[in-house]
């Protein structure tokens, strides 16, 4: 393909995304395939022969698309939103073709450089404390990282290079493995399961803080597990606060758990990787009370922003806290300005070396929309998640089972857990609106998450009609048996 072909097939290609983004609530939300449906459609080698365009785009939509869960159908309500705006896929576009791999700044000085602008632009959006950005002379900053999971990680094993440091200069006997075995890392027993096998990755001890009646971590609970931890010869190092839960959108409370992690030398590392898009809005920006004693900070823009997968963001206090924990410096990466002060390498803030030029699409989607424009995409979700509620609050054979807060509501029908059980996979076999259950407090729950760019009201009304369809459906055929 040489670039006049590339020039007529790339708008084909073009077309074909905005007629499949135009037309997608056509299409089944959720796929009806069997595990290994691919393969037999599709040789058991690579083509000895080139082939051409016309035939690859054919079989996309013949082998392809019958596999696909479409997540940007206004009829799906599972998860929690992926992020996708027209802005952000012709920036993903530019970023393929300039094809740099922006390790140091010397590896592309503007790869580099607009992405501390726009974690700064972001930052001051949701109105974070100063300390966390990099302008002037700051010593914190942002950088993008793949996932919040990378982001946690990350935060983990810089604190854990932290703790080592300490408590060898406070017992100079202490071998690393000493530490290490001491350890204990702390996080709500409603966060996600990639704190728990970011700890395993560590190899460091990882307990699960009890709740409370909003399913949020208090400061006593964290209080009473670092004294016992103490008196047990533990060393706390480590706690991951969530904003905005997968399970079911709960806040744990910075304002009483921060003064604990500060005053005992604990890192907090907190994850927003749903809700921080909403600090956008001042409405919501209270539920980030309480950040300013973090050392670490992450959200996900690729997941409410419109900012296309992988985007996620993350903050420190003290960049040197990253930077000394992943240093490594062969003479193949070093350049003459690393050492200036007036750049940093973003190789140092995480994991892997090389990074794509990610923060266009953060230049073109916030551009573009404009913050008032993302704000009211935002509420517009918001909305919708409490049009939905009030749909369930009407009907007596539901009950609501967390706050709705932003974008999501847990509920289920009154009963068993196996009622629910059969409910959601009744809904999904039907394959006409796409959910996925948590489970709180052992209660078998629905989730029904706004998550579509393009999702509207008679979306939300069609899902509501549905679920109550099947239900009535349901309990008709359970009376009858008994």
């Amino acid at each position: 393909m040489d670039a006049t072909e590339f020039r007529k097939r790339g708008k084909e290609m073009v077309d074909y995304i905005a007629d499949y983004l135009e037309t997608i609530e056509k299409r089944r939300v959720y796929p009806d395939v069997e595990p290994g449906y691919l393969r037999p459609h599709i040789p058991d080698s690579a083509p000895e022969e080139p082939e051409r365009f016309e035939d690859i785009l054919k079989d996309v939509e013949k082998i392809i698309m019958p596999g696909v869960t479409h997540w940007h159908s206004p009829y799906f309500f599972a998860y929690y939103p992926t992020a996708n705006s027209f802005p952000a896929l012709l920036a993903d576009m530019l970023s393929g073709g300039i094809g740099c791999i922006g390790f140091t700044w010397a590896s592309s000085p503007a790869c580099t450089e607009l992405e501390t602008v726009m974690l700064d632009w972001l930052g001051k959006m949701i109105n974070l404390p100063p300390s966390f950005l990099a302008e002037k002379d700051g010593e914190g900053g942002g950088v993008i990282q793949g996932t919040a999971s990378e982001a946690t990680l990350v935060a983990l094993l810089a604190a854990r290079t932290k703790a080592i440091q300490r408590a060898q200069s406070e017992n100079g006997t202490l071998t690393q493995g000493d530490v290490i075995g001491r350890l204990v890392a702390y996080t709500s027993d409603q966060a996600h399961s990639s704190v728990e096998k970011d700890g395993l990755i560590a190899g460091v001890k990882t307990k699960q803080l009890p709740t409370d009646e909003a399913f949020a971590v208090r400061g006593s609970a964290l209080r009473k597990a670092v004294d016992q931890d103490k008196a047990a010869g533990l060393i706390p190092f480590f706690f991951c606060a969530t904003l905005g839960t997968t399970t079911c959108c709960s806040f744990d409370k910075l304002t009483e758990l921060g003064p604990i992690c500060n005053e005992e030398n604990i890192w907090m590392h907190v994850d927003a990787a749903y809700a921080g898009s909403s600090f956008i809005c001042p409405e919501f920006r209270h539920l980030l009370n309480g950040v300013e004693f973090a050392d670490s900070f992450n959200f996900n823009p690729h997941k409410w922003l419109l900012v296309n997968f992988d985007c996620s963001t993350m903050w420190v206090k003290k960049r040197t806290d990253l930077t000394c924990a992943f240093k490594i410096d062969p003479v193949y990466l070093k350049h003459a300005h690393q050492e200036s002060g007036l750049i940093t390498d973003y190789r140092h803030w995480q994991i892997p070396l090389g990074r794509r030029f990610r923060s266009l699409k953060m230049w073109f989607v916030f551009r573009m929309y404009g913050v008032k424009g993302l704000q009211e995409y935002i509420r517009k979700h918001v909305k919708l998640a409490h049009e939905f509620k009030d749909l369930v609050l009407q009907d007596d054979r539901f009950e609501i089972c967390a706050d709705v807060i932003l974008g999501l509501v847990c509920f289920r029908l009154k009963g068993t857990n196996e009622l629910n059980e059969a409910l959601l996979k009744n809904i999904n076999a039907s394959r006409k609106i796409h959910l996925v259950p948590c489970n709180l407090r052992g209660k078998f729950v629905l989730r029904f998450a706004v998550c579509a760019r393009t999702v509207e009201s008679a979306h939300v009304q069609f899902a509501w009609k549905h679920i109550t369809k099947l239900a009535g459906e349901l309990l008709k055929a359970q009376k009858q048996q008994d």
